[in-house]
């Protein structure tokens, strides 16, 4: 799932890089990191078309007992 900076969901992506620029119409695409207060960087997403998309992992919220 992506989630863009205006709260627009995109869902279903099994390869969200390329489904993101496919949807969005665009080719180019930046990477867009997070720094933390510890001085580590992840990558939380892409920049593509102006919009910038944070990519999130959805999993089952239950577990076998």
């Amino acid at each position: 799932m992506a989630i863009d900076q205006h709260g627009h969901a995109y869902h279903g992506l099994t390869y969200p890089r390329k489904e993101l620029t496919q949807i969005l119409n665009c080719k180019h695409v930046d990477k867009m990191y997070v720094d933390t207060k510890n001085g580590e960087v992840y990558q939380t997403g892409y920049v593509i078309a102006g919009s910038w998309l944070r990519i999130f992992e959805v999993i089952p919220m239950s577990k076998p007992l």
